[in-house]
């Protein structure tokens, strides 16, 4: 009898509306109870990647702590640099600058990533074994630290999306470039995390592919340069925004009938309360948010079986054997 796919949930775990400066709140934790619920409806368990400000906060922790000790889901690690400590004034900067943690000194980098997984593990007792990179930048000095710390499996790798142009610190030179990296699954090779390689540590990238053939991206390139404009590869996402549900379906139906064992979602878990996040402001957008969740998880419940990250570690790494 042939295994069924995988459907992977991220959600990356952090504060309230951080695509904008201000307060640092965290009343989205509150908001998670029902999202855990639809998941355990359709057997899915979504990995909550998190960040320090939601590992400390006092609601958060024990809906956490339950799911971990129902084996509904899983706990990971989830890093914003500029927010978490210690504190690096030079390059946090008070948040204002958004700076990724690969713009940071050697030191602080490694600082940085044994407070947070020595957190998450003192609060929630056990061992992190899953992560991504804060705004999804990623190199190999972050690859290093990671197989350092122990952790299995990262997903920072967003297939075809050049993150370069989007800064962090001023005077940084953007995030990663991730459009040659592979759309599967693959143990990453330390010295070039673009390609497979021989260490223990497996990326499961993001499902995100490009929307237009190749003849299309060619035409759309001349006329923006006509335009004097940069041309840039429209990416679709498994991830919701308002009335994409539709889009989401074609993206999984294309993903699995390509073969692939897995296809991985993301949102943040300030998107699951109203005015958490720019794209679901209020409570209407929130009911569509689920609305369009549950045509989602219904329909890739016919075609996936649900997991953990950690959990797809040990099925990718059985079938290596």
């Amino acid at each position: 009898m042939t295994m069924k796919p995988f459907f992977l949930i991220t959600i990356d775990t952090e504060g309230d509306n951080l695509w904008k400066n201000g307060e640092l709140t965290t009343r989205n934790a509150g908001f998670l109870e029902r999202f855990q619920t639809l998941c355990e409806r359709f057997g899915f368990k979504p990995c909550y990647l998190t960040n320090n400000e939601m590992a400390i906060d006092p609601v958060f922790q024990p809906f956490a702590r339950s799911v971990i000790e129902r084996g509904t889901g899983e706990v990971g690690m989830h890093l914003h640099a500029w927010n978490s400590p210690p504190d690096h004034a030079a390059t946090d900067r008070a948040g204002q600058d958004k700076a990724y943690l690969i713009e940071y000194p050697d030191e602080i980098m490694r600082a940085k990533v044994d407070f947070l997984t020595k957190r998450l593990e003192d609060v929630f007792g056990t061992k992190m074994l899953s992560h991504r990179a804060g705004r999804w930048a990623f190199d190999e000095r972050y690859a290093a630290l990671l197989l350092e710390y122990g952790y299995l499996v990262d997903c920072s790798v967003t297939p075809h999306v050049d993150w370069s142009q989007t800064p962090g610190r001023r005077d940084g030179k953007g995030g990663t470039d991730f459009r040659q990296f592979p759309e599967s699954a693959y143990l990453l090779d330390p010295d070039n995390i673009s390609r497979p390689g021989r260490s223990s540590l497996l990326e499961i990238p993001m499902s995100t592919r490009l929307k237009y053939p190749s003849w299309v991206r060619s035409i759309k390139s001349a006329y923006d340069t006509i335009r004097g404009k940069t041309y840039r590869d429209s990416v679709s996402w498994l991830r919701p925004k308002k009335g994409n549900v539709q889009e989401m379906i074609r993206l999984a139906d294309q993903i699995l009938d390509e073969g692939a064992d897995y296809v991985e979602f993301m949102l943040h878990s300030s998107e699951f309360m109203p005015g958490g996040s720019p794209t679901f402001t209020d409570d209407a957008s929130i009911e569509q948010l689920y609305t369009d969740l549950e045509v989602l998880f219904r329909h890739l419940a016919n075609r996936c079986q649900g997991i953990t990250l950690a959990g797809y570690y040990q099925h990718f790494m059985s079938k290596a054997l």
